[in-house]
């Protein structure tokens, strides 16, 4: 965390100041009450610094009481304009300072969870990171600023308060702090109960966004099966076990706020009487005995935050610790150093013994060999399972083999740069991943810097500029969140346009015309011959039918290569049909 904060230390640095100002200002407040009870109201001498013009003690009786009655208010407004400005400055550097900390700590969780392995992905799924980099990483803010530097604080104003107390009455002051290993226990308690708890209910907080988000994805498929009634359950049995949970934690926090504030009456009570006692006696006036009482109640203040923020702080806590297991992640894909740059790559592969395996599963690839010249068109087929995906994930460095070497160019590809590596792909999806921006900006997303004309030019060769220039806004058309404004075949041509323009020397196409129909599947093909033309392409397809263009086939099944098949007419004739 003092990592993460580290931008900040100038600013949590005046914070910090600006809250150990308030010290002398807090010891100096019930100063001007015991001038007015003692010295104007009653009749103890003035104290010897009120005398430090001279002028008072020249004065009749009736003069100095009156100028020490309004020294003592010029004291009181004095000291709150000065808290008040102290607790504004202090209120706005810690806005400013909180809101960094979340913007900075929020981008590097994104910038970090990017960057992790698919197999983390896959396991935790995204409304997991999506929860922890949204609700979790704010307790930041919270753990920093409303917790530790006011704790701190609290601290200072303890130590200052019980100074001035006991010089004034050590017997009260060591009565008011006998309360102390109360507080103690019953706040050390109280917190293994939040932290325990609040691990639940962040569990169930991110189980219930994850049904929220399933739904709003699924909204057609839902409302197609009329399956309404039953989501709304189900996040409701979901949600319902988190306010439970909630409910019975506030309930505990309640219950120790008012144990709590039992046991500082208790001690503020013995105070008072043994206060009383010695004003009998003799050997304390009115004024000092209101002076010391404020103080025991200022000693309690800073003693109740020590006690409640170290139970409160528990939740931030909890949130933080869920933030930074992201961070403890470590990337499997690393990059070796010294690696190798690969400008543009020739497209020849060669897998050599590759086996993968999923964790926990026996899916994946065993044993598979096989070599392809660059400029080859290879079409990748089998039943759902057999490995296809895989094996593609493999070629990208998704993931690393767990058995064998994979290499491009005569290299094993764990020797390249990973972002030269990929760079060398381009890739078109079965189901096409469009950004809620412009066309211009989805066609242009491999290539940010894309002119207007090359963006153009790489629509009209996938095909796509006709019906792009007939929209209203033209290129500028937003598509919606994950092109939902587009149809299926116009969301499939922008992203053939997108590789188009990324120009890049190997093509991976997964299933590109499975979700279109007749007509425009013939224009994407046509648009796809044009993409391969002089690139080493990878494409999965069910039908045999679509691979007619391919140089070779590889047949999976069960995560082995059954067959290497070259393309001959004798085997499209078998596919007729398909």
């Amino acid at each position: 965390m003092l990592s993460e904060s580290s931008s900040c230390w100038p600013h949590l640095s005046g914070i910090a100041f600006l809250s150990f100002l308030s010290l002398p200002l807090t010891l100096l407040f019930p100063l001007p009450l015991k001038i007015v009870v003692d010295n104007v109201l009653g009749s103890q001498p003035l104290p010897s610094w009120l005398l430090w013009t001279g002028s008072l003690s020249s004065h009749g009786w009736m003069n100095m009481h009156r100028t020490a009655l309004e020294l003592a208010i010029f004291v009181l407004l004095g000291i709150a304009v000065l808290v008040n400005i102290q607790g504004l400055a202090s209120w706005l550097l810690q806005t400013y300072t909180g809101e960094k900390l979340v913007w900075d700590f929020r981008a590097r969780l994104l910038n970090h969870v990017q960057r992790l392995p698919l197999v983390f992905h896959d396991h935790y799924g995204a409304t997991d990171s999506v929860y922890r980099i949204q609700h979790d990483a704010p307790s930041i803010q919270y753990v920093t600023i409303q917790g530790m530097v006011p704790l701190l604080t609290a601290l200072f104003t303890l130590a200052g308060m019980i100074i001035v107390t006991a010089k004034m009455d050590m017997e009260l002051a060591v009565v008011a702090l006998l309360i102390t290993p109360v507080l103690f226990v019953l706040s050390l308690g109280c917190s293994r109960i939040v932290r325990k708890r609040s691990q639940t209910i962040k569990g169930l907080d991110s189980s219930a966004m994850s049904v929220i988000q399933e739904v709003i994805g699924s909204i057609r498929v839902i409302k197609a099966f009329g399956q309404e009634s039953r989501e709304h359950a189900r996040f409701v049995r979901r949600s319902g076990e988190r306010m439970s949970h909630q409910v019975q934690l506030a309930l505990q926090q309640a219950i120790f706020n008012v144990l709590i504030g039992l046991t500082i009456a208790g001690g503020t009570a013995a105070a008072l009487y043994i206060g009383v006692q010695h004003v009998r006696a003799g050997t304390l006036t009115i004024g000092s005995l209101l002076m010391i009482m404020a103080y025991v109640a200022q000693v309690y203040q800073p003693l109740q935050t020590l006690t409640t923020k170290a139970t409160e702080l528990q939740t931030g806590l909890v949130s933080l610790e869920r933030a930074f297991m992201l961070l403890d992640q470590e990337p499997e894909i690393s990059e070796e150093q010294g690696a190798l740059p690969l400008p543009r790559a020739m497209g020849e592969f060669e897998f050599r013994g590759v086996s993968f395996w999923y964790e926990g599963s026996r899916h994946g690839i065993d044993d598979i060999s096989f070599h392809i010249p660059s400029g080859t068109r290879v079409g990748i087929v089998g039943a759902t399972g057999a490995g296809k995906t895989t094996l593609l994930n493999l070629l990208m460095r998704f993931y690393d083999p767990s058995e064998g070497a994979v290499l491009l160019d005569g290299i094993g590809i764990q020797k390249y740069r990973i972002a030269d590596l990929r760079r060398q792909f381009g890739v078109v999806l079965q189901e096409p991943v469009l950004f809620a921006a412009s066309i211009a900006e989805n066609i242009a997303y491999g290539k940010p810097d894309a002119s207007d004309a090359e963006i153009v030019a790489a629509a009209k060769a996938a095909a796509s500029h006709e019906f792009i220039s007939a929209l209203p806004d033209g290129y500028e058309t937003q598509v919606g969140e994950r092109g939902s404004r587009l149809s299926g075949g116009e969301r499939q041509r922008i992203s053939l346009a997108r590789a188009f323009l990324r120009d890049s020397p190997i093509l991976i196409l997964d299933e590109p015309t499975s979700s279109v129909d007749v007509h425009t599947e013939a224009a994407i093909m046509e648009a796809t011959e044009r993409l391969m033309a002089g690139r080493t392409t990878f494409m999965i397809a069910h039908r045999l039918n679509t691979l007619k263009s391919c140089d070779l086939v590889l047949v999976l099944d069960q995560g082995k290569l059954q067959e290497v098949k070259a393309c001959t007419p004798e085997l499209w004739s078998t596919a007729v049909g398909s």
